[in-house]
């Protein structure tokens, strides 16, 4: 009950400077801190969306795992509850007028059973699921893929006394992927930080199939399955598309094939107007010089030192844009 994490997805270092690692996270926390991470500017995200789950899968979210306060703070003048309340909560019933003593727990829960049921009434009714899932906000959890190369500004903000405790709580989570050095891959400048996909997803099983000739008899085809490499091209598809899954999903992205990909892919970045922001977790480590700097500084986007794909998309249609002029 109640879950506060923080999943390392992929981290690369540019071996050009090392000093510049990019870090992919899966988090998972309550919705009702969500805006505490997007004042966060640096950071590229993407969040599972109360308008694009189905009512009832979001109810299975929140009963399998609902979202209550880990820290109870008691009421007080600022911002900062400096200690917690234990006090019980007085309720009336909606169909009596009895009052009745809850412990703060159980006061949460029967909000959010109630919550639940008006839900459902409102889906039996017909309203789209962006309105009725507004009602469920409160109770649920939200995944969120987000990359960055700064983090230290972040850190100091929320993992510090005066922060919301729930927000401290997921930056000390955080805090704790980025302490993790076995987790980092080292990239030659060119090489590509791509989150979501496995090894496994670099070879494709294909068929070749060989025709022996025999005197007077038919031929024989012989059919042998080997491994090919991914082209470089659809696994950038394949990332991008896995990290646009979280927009519907409340779990990871990994369960998605890549012609499936390909098309979720080709279906975003043709949008008009285009739907760019999971390309901003796939990027390109970008080479270094001592004397002139980055090479292609322009294309760092909110990062630094790798590339984004989404920059790299927005220039080719830049360039297609003027040759049609």
């Amino acid at each position: 009950m109640t879950t506060i994490s923080a999943t390392t997805v992929l981290r690369s270092r540019n071996a050009a400077r090392p000093d510049k690692i990019l870090t992919t996270l899966l988090l998972r926390y309550p919705r009702w801190i969500h805006a505490e991470l997007m004042t966060h500017r640096v950071f590229s995200r993407n969040a599972a969306s109360s308008r694009a789950i189905p009512v009832e899968k979001l109810i299975e979210d929140i009963l399998r795992d609902p979202a209550m306060p880990i820290y109870w703070g008691k009421n007080q003048r600022g911002m900062q509850a400096l200690e917690e309340c234990n006090m019980p909560v007085w309720l009336r019933s909606h169909w009596d007028a009895n009052h009745r003593q809850l412990r703060r727990e159980d006061a949460w829960l029967y909000a959010m059973h109630y919550a639940i049921e008006v839900a459902r009434a409102f889906d039996a009714a017909g309203y789209h699921k962006q309105v009725v899932n507004r009602l469920l906000e409160p109770f649920a959890h939200i995944t969120v893929v987000v990359s960055s190369t700064e983090w230290d500004n972040f850190l100091e903000l929320r993992d510090h006394p005066d922060a919301e405790p729930h927000i401290r709580m997921l930056a000390r989570e955080i805090r704790k992927c980025l302490e993790d050095e076995s987790t980092v891959q080292t990239l030659m400048p060119g090489e590509w930080h791509l989150p979501f996909v496995r090894d496994e997803d670099r070879f494709i099983e294909v068929a070749e199939q060989d025709v022996d000739h025999y005197p007077h008899e038919q031929e024989i085809v012989v059919t042998n399955f080997v491994n090919r490499e991914v082209a470089i091209g659809d696994l950038i598809k394949l990332s991008v598309a896995r990290c646009a899954s979280t927009s519907y999903k409340t779990v990871d992205g990994f369960d998605m094939t890549l012609e499936r990909a390909k098309k979720l892919h080709d279906k975003l970045l043709a949008a008009e107007p285009i739907h760019a922001s999971p390309a901003e977790h796939v990027a390109r480590a970008d080479d270094w010089e001592p004397i002139i700097g980055w090479l292609c500084p322009e294309h760092h986007g909110n990062f630094v030192g790798f590339c984004q794909y989404r920059k790299q998309i927005e220039s080719d249609n830049r360039h297609l844009d003027l040759a049609a002029e």
